[in-house]
């Protein structure tokens, strides 16, 4: 047995101090046989007693046992056999027989708390007349009295000679409460060092061993009373270090709720001092317990260090650490000379009390149960799990000097791993159960990319649909691209467990695939070609930017040294070089990226010229050139931007020249070279530097400061020079463009001014071509839509509102005719600042749009102006906090300055008494004005004007007037009053008014009193002389379309255009496109049938194919457009096509881009061509592909988006997911889509476990689809149904899918053709549901979104709607609520629901009821998934670690 060899060690351990000394402190030893003698005198072990002359007790290895207890310790489920035979357990005396059992066969049964309660009661009669005193009374004693009592006690059950467990049981008598505080601390004090004997440690061993004592508790007040006398007293530091390896790691260490758990909880934290050492001042059980862990951890480390010669990693000091309140007394004996051989003896116990320190401290850290508890620090409380971060940096120090000093030395390597586990607390799931095995099959990328569907690339199908959706320029977001590309990035990295390697190198092909499929774009007003290449040479450099500057911030920069992510970076870029097909540079850039190239093969040869030092760098044949693509474009982004250095020119294959050319013309010089030489704003210059971009941003610092502080001239040449290709395509410098432009727009004003003082209008008026020519520039082309992608739409809404509220209060000059004649004035700037402001908003949409029965609230995050200044406003808040700013990363400076002063809507009441008008336009009908209201005079002034032709033919203003009794009424004008026909009043007066003048000449066309053509001159007169009108016009009509009150009117060419053969060439090219894709759908106009459209539909269509297509009027372009496409879509009447026919004829070379646009309309009206389209979306996305598996393959993505829109025209097929992303912004019911899409998943997670339960014979496995294979293929669906819904509905259509579309369907019955769907089938179906529940919530709200937008736009609701969804989840577990779908289905989207959060995105969890997460955890137990059920807990925050200490314990 084990039991002599621990006696001896105990001899050994405690030295040999010969007959009167003991092996404790030097003390005489006291006799090990106990008698009942009162005449019984101590004497020494080892001599034969004098009383009843027994023999003397063995201090060999040959110790009995005595024969009332049974070998190993009765006392405690753990058995601690150290202490029985280590303390010299006695056998006792011959006369003592009365204690010997009626049975001496032993039982091994552990003891617990009722057989110490037995065993009470029946050494109560035989020991109360040698009990010192009366029986203690339940309450226990005063405190005055019980140290007294307790050692009276122990002293009157050693003399009779009681074993171990009577004499625990005489101090439960003594004791008040089980476990006791008190009783505690009265031994330990006792015991270090007044009276310490083996006796008394081997009590308290038993004490805790049977839980009268708290083993913990006992620990705790022991640890800052042996560990600063280790040196001094090394074997009670040995017997410090056994107690915890026995109890610290024991079950059953929990203690009932009561007065004495919180007295022991006290106890515990007072001894330990953790008020002051970690400033917690947590009272719970379970916070105690997990800093009771920490600080002993910490305090061993420690001891071993400073043990081993080497410093402590505390911070505070040793002092701080290990001082105890008041003198510790210690039992040394001074009299006693110690020799040599036992000083070298107490050395040798000192070394292996260090050896057996690492020993326990490894034990203590690799046991779950304490990992678990370190875990809840590191998680809930990082700042305290520092104190322990420290010692393993010093651990780390001294690493290969501790291995050498301590035999175990092999064991710190394994200490470091252990706690490193802790801080790596990803939980991976148990893949011996079938939806373990689902989880952890998406962590695979060799499983990933052995798909033969959409593979491992499809994993970052994300990048692609957000690219492509974000350059639809017909909608506006809020939010910087830069922002949402940096989150989107940080997220998928975690989701899809990938290198940064990998992830950019993901990001720049879905980039790069995003140029190749518009690189021939479409004909059209918007050339989407600038947009998609920003994308890719500035956005994404931005966004990857920000990414390492987080990292840099973290880590900080050590010398040359390259950070993990920056070495990812590069490593992406330089696996470009062999995507030769996605790298050929569009037509219109091939020589900006020529130049590029050459610019490496130069620096590359000057390189080698100079022996490859870059410092002496010879300078060679500037003529030699080099074939460039778009790789080299983004390393001259990458390389303005600080991503990356230089030394990228010298990467092989990089920069490859072909030598001088005799044929090649050598470039120009640059006109910029002579700008920044001095040369003078003149006209060629002006246009040179228009065409051509700038290269640095001192070329556009000086450029600035002329638009600033020139003259008037020099003011407007370089407000239009900034306007020009340096906006549009200085990618290197366009972030710093940006800024300069917006803040050109923010005009500002003397500090006591306002924008309605006369000082404020003559400062707005001197800048009047200044600003004229910026807002032109703005409105052209892409401007306004790059300005999106930068997250500048607040900013140019705050900077336009103020020269709106100037301009619009300022009355035009009395000879004022037309505004589109090129001529500056006030209106003129006005409508181009008003048209402009409009244009980041839909100011048009109607109700319907808004809401949606049965819900109410928002069917989409549209913007609106309240809601871009709640944006700026919000950002300046976050301006000053931690978050970093936007200017942050790309070194904008203080062009992009945060401002200073919030800006509200009330600051301009002529605006706002618009904006409310217009509301209440698209809400209701107008109401009638009475005769003296001045709305009424402008309102005639205006009709005057516009009628003035018609009243030559007998219809005079007034006659229009009275045709409706809503509109404007009064006396009759004349109209041969010049003053009259041309109203000079301020353009917000003016605007006011036409809504009335619009339903006064509609009414009259519909009553037969205008006619058509009439109706449409009055209308274009209107927008000549006021621009800005055509904003009321859109509006007006746009409401009244969705009213649906009007009559239709035959489009026969006779009185409105016809749109001829052009409308069925039309159709029949929309429906072959579609069905390409997969959608087949009716045609509206059969060939017989009329075409007709509704009386305000008609009349708006017909004015705009009057305009010019001139730049100058692209600010009136880019209403009418969208205007025209939104009400269409609008009306129930179908009348896309009819407009698609009318403007093909008008502008022939747009054919192909009306009728990309004519293809979104069926959707917005037919639910089963949505139905169609996203059946075909799923099915290319997961087509077999049996060639390559690289990339690039044109598999999921490229099947889902094709490669390119065009191709000498329209291109066919096209992709049905190109198709999607580009008319689901006009779905109505997007809860439909939703649907929908959650359907498809379920589906295609059946069909793929039915590939994989193959029903042929059992041999042949060739036509069977592997578990795995089905099981990734999921997982993509999943990923694929997320996108594509979060895309369609945004962040209300996943609040939506959370709260009730998913809810419904678990809760409603299964389908028919699902009704048996096999244990495979419906594991996979909740599998890929609870996948794509979460990629929809993950993509929108992350797990770390901090910059003020991201916070802002999606964050809000997060907590709501999460805690939601797990308290339906909860209630399902908890018995409340009644499921329909199937068991198995529940289970595997329950488990890979949680599993998913617990992994990637542990911060939601915080937001969670502990409550509810108590019953998740519950249920998951049920299911014997213990590990998730923890994993859930300790991530659930400071609130639930109790809970988790309790589980544990």
């Amino acid at each position: 047995m084990a039991v002599p060899r621990l006696a001896h060690t105990w001899v050994r351990h405690w030295g040999q101090a010969g007959p009167g000394r003991s092996q404790f402190g030097g003390q005489p030893a006291a006799c090990s046989c106990h008698h009942r003698n009162p005449d019984h005198r101590p004497h020494l072990a080892g001599s034969r007693c004098k009383v009843n002359r027994s023999p003397p007790i063995a201090t060999d290895a040959r110790i009995q046992r005595p024969r009332s207890l049974p070998p190993r310790c009765p006392l405690s489920p753990l058995r601690p056999l150290f202490l029985c035979p280590l303390l010299g357990s006695p056998r006792p005396a011959r006369h003592a027989a009365p204690h010997t059992p009626s049975k001496p066969k032993p039982s091994f049964l552990p003891a617990t708390r009722t057989d110490v309660r037995r065993a009470t009661v029946a050494s109560t009669a035989a020991a109360a007349e040698d009990t010192a005193g009366p029986l203690v009374p339940a309450g226990g004693p005063p405190p005055a009295d019980l140290e007294r009592a307790v050692m009276a006690a122990v002293k009157a059950s050693e003399a009779r000679g009681d074993p171990p467990l009577l004499r625990a049981v005489e101090l439960s008598r003594v004791a008040a409460g089980i476990p006791s505080a008190d009783l505690a601390g009265i031994l330990v004090s006792n015991l270090c060092f007044a009276h310490n004997s083996p006796s008394l440690w081997k009590l308290l061993g038993q004490a805790m061993a049977s839980r009268l004592l708290c083993p913990l508790h006992v620990l705790a007040l022991l640890t800052p009373r042996v560990l600063p006398q280790r040196r001094a007293q090394p074997e009670a530091y040995r017997l410090y270090l056994e107690l915890i390896k026995s109890n610290v790691t024991a079950t059953s260490l929990s203690i009932e709720p009561g007065p004495n758990r919180d007295r022991v909880t006290r106890s515990i934290a007072d001894a330990l001092q953790l008020s002051k050492t970690y400033g917690s001042c947590e009272t719970e059980y379970g916070h105690i317990v997990v800093m009771f862990v920490l600080a002993v951890v910490t305090r061993l480390i420690d001891s071993i260090l400073e043990d081993c010669g080497f410093p402590s990693g505390s911070a505070d000091g040793k002092e701080s650490l290990y001082a105890i309140e008041g003198p510790q007394p210690m039992d040394l004996d001074a009299e006693r000379v110690s020799t040599d051989s036992q000083n070298e003896h107490r050395e040798q116990l000192r070394r292996k009390n260090t050896a057996m320190a690492l020993d326990v401290l490894h034990m203590m850290v690799a046991h779950r149960k304490i990992q678990s508890f370190l875990r809840l620090i590191y998680l809930n409380m990082p700042e305290k799990f520092s104190s322990l971060n420290q010692r393993l940096s010093s651990i780390e120090a001294h690493k290969v000097a501790l291995e050498t000093l301590l035999p175990s030395g092999h064991k710190i390597n394994d200490l470091l791993i252990d706690i490193q586990r802790v801080c790596n607390a990803d939980y991976q799931p148990n893949n011996k159960r079938i939806v373990g095995a689902f989880r952890n099959m998406r962590s695979s990328g060799s499983l990933l990319g052995q798909l033969t569907g959409a593979g491992r690339p499809a994993c970052w199908i994300i990048f692609d649909i957000y690219m492509e959706v974000a350059i639809d320029g017909r909608h506006l977001s809020g939010v910087s691209a830069i922002e949402v590309l940096k989150e989107t990035t940080k997220t998928l990295q975690v989701l899809n467990e990938a290198s940064w390697q990998e992830t950019f190198k993901a990001l720049w092909i879905s980039a790069l695939r995003l140029v190749q499929r518009g690189r021939e774009p479409l004909e059209g007003p918007i050339p989407h070609l600038d947009a998609r290449l920003c994308m890719l040479l500035a956005l994404i450099p931005l966004s990857i930017a920000g990414i390492l500057k987080e990292e840099s911030d973290v880590l900080g920069t050590e010398g040359s040294k390259i950070l993990p992510r920056r070495q990812g970076l590069m490593s992406s870029l330089q696996d470009l070089i062999q995507y030769s097909g996605l790298l050929v540079p569009p037509s219109s850039v091939v020589s900006a990226a020529n130049a590029a190239a050459s610019k490496a093969a130069i620096f590359k040869a000057n390189y080698k010229a100079g022996g490859g030092n870059s410092s002496m760098m010879a300078q060679t044949d500037s003529s030699t050139r080099a074939v460039g693509n778009m790789l080299h474009l983004i390393i001259e982004a990458c390389i303005s931007r600080n991503l990356i250095d230089t030394s990228a020119y010298l990467w092989p294959g990089y920069a490859v020249p072909s030598g001088p050319s005799k044929d090649a013309t050598l470039p120009q010089e640059s006109p910029w070279l002579n700008f920044m030489k001095g040369a003078s704003l003149s006209g060629p210059l002006i246009d040179a530097l228009v065409a051509t971009p700038a290269s640095s941003v001192a070329e556009l610092d000086k450029l600035y400061n002329i638009a600033a502080n020139g003259s008037e001239e020099e003011k407007t040449a370089a407000a239009k020079i900034l306007c020009g290709a340096s906006l549009v395509r200085g990618w290197n410098i366009q972030e710093h463009m940006v800024g300069m432009v917006v803040k050109l727009l923010s005009v500002s004003l003397p500090s006591d001014s306002s924008t309605s003082t006369p000082g404020s209008m003559s400062h707005y008026l001197a800048q009047m071509s200044t600003l004229n020519e910026i807002l032109l520039g703005v409105s052209y082309g892409d401007v306004i839509h790059i300005l999106s992608l930068y997250g500048m739409v607040p900013d140019v809404a705050a900077a336009l509102m103020p020269l709106c509220e100037a301009f619009g209060s300022i009355a035009p000059p009395p000879n004022h005719k037309s505004t589109i004649l090129g001529e500056t004035s006030v209106y003129s700037v006005f409508s181009c600042a008003f048209l402009c402001l409009l244009r980041l908003w839909k100011f048009y949409k109607p109700p319907q749009e808004y809401c949606l029965a049965g819900r109410g609230g928002s069917v989409k995050l549209e913007l609106t102006l309240d809601y871009l200044l709640l944006m700026r406003n919000n950002f300046i808040d976050f301006s000053h906090s931690s978050t970093p700013s936007r200017a942050s990363y790309n070194n904008m400076g203080s062009v992009n300055e945060v401002p200073v002063q919030p800006v509200y809507i009330d600051s301009f009441p002529k605006l706002k008494a618009w904006y409310f008008q217009n509301q209440a336009c698209i809400a209701s009908t107008l109401s009638g004005v009475s005769n003296k209201n001045p709305i009424h005079q402008v309102a005639n002034k205006i009709l005057s004007m516009i009628c003035r032709k018609i009243s030559k033919g007998g219809v005079s203003s007034s006659n229009l007037s009275s045709t409706s009794s809503s509109s404007v009424g009064g006396s009759s004008v004349s109209a041969s009053d010049d003053s009259c026909q041309r109203p000079a009043v301020p353009a917000w007066e003016f605007l006011e008014a036409v809504p009335f003048v619009l339903e006064a000449v509609l009414t009259a066309c519909a009553h037969g009193r205008l006619s058509s053509r009439d109706l449409t001159t009055s209308l274009r007169d209107l927008v000549d002389f006021l621009p800005a009108s055509l904003a009321a016009i859109v509006s007006y009509f746009s409401a009244e379309i969705t009213r649906g009150i009007w009559k239709t009117v035959p489009m026969n060419g006779i009185e409105w255009p016809s749109p001829g053969a052009s409308l069925h060439s039309i159709e029949a090219e929309v429906k072959e496109i579609l069905a390409f894709a997969g959608v087949q759908i009716h045609s509206c106009y059969p060939r017989g049938v009329p075409p007709m459209l509704p009386l305000p539909m008609a009349a708006l269509v017909s004015l705009t194919i009057t305009f010019k297509l001139d730049r100058s009027l692209e600010y009136i372009h880019g209403i009418i457009g969208q205007a025209l496409e939104n009400c269409a879509g609008a009306s129930s009447w179908p009348s896309m096509p009819i407009i698609g026919a009318l403007w093909t004829q008008k502008v022939r070379r747009w054919h192909d881009f009306i009728v990309l646009c004519c293809m979104r309309s069926p959707f917005g009206r037919d639910k089963d061509a949505v139905s169609q389209l996203v059946q075909s979306c799923f099915s290319s996305f997961l087509q077999s592909s049996s060639g390559g598996s690289d990339i690039t393959a044109y598999r999921g993505v490229g099947a889902l988006l094709g490669d390119s829109i065009t191709n000498q025209g329209l291109r066919l097929p096209m992709a049905p997911g190109f198709i999607y992303l580009r008319t689901c912004r006009t779905f109505h019911d997007t809860y439909f889509v939703s649907e929908v899409i959650l359907k498809q998943v379920i589906e295609w997670a059946h069909k793929l476990a039915s590939g994989w339960s193959f029903n042929g014979p059992p041999q042949l496995k060739s036509g069977r689809t592997p578990l795995s294979c089905a099981a990734s293929m999921a997982h993509q669906v999943a990923m694929l149904g997320g996108g594509l819904l979060c895309i369609a509905g945004g962040p209300l259509v996943v609040q939506v899918l959370y709260e009730d579309t998913l809810p419904t369907l678990l809760l409603s019955a299964r389908e028919q053709s699902l009704k048996d769907p096999g244990p495979v089938s419906s594991t996979l179906q909740g599998y890929a549901m609870a996948n794509m529940l979460f990629f929809c919530s993950s993509l929108l709200w992350g797990a770390d979104k901090t910059s003020p937008a991201m916070k802002l736009s999606f964050l809000s609701r997060r907590p709501r709607v999460v805690g939601t969804h797990m308290d339906f989840i909860a209630g399902v577990l908890d018995g409340h609520i009644l499921l329909g779908c199937n068991p198995g289905t529940w289970k595997a989207y329950v488990s890979s629901f949680v599993f998913l959060v617990v992994k990637f995105v542990p911060s939601w969890l915080l937001d969670i009821k502990l409550d509810t997460l108590k019953k998740i955890a519950a249920g998951l137990r049920s299911w014997h998934e213990h590990d998730l059920a923890l994993s859930l807990l300790e991530r659930g925050g400071p609130q639930a670690i109790s809970v988790v200490v309790e589980t544990l314990l």
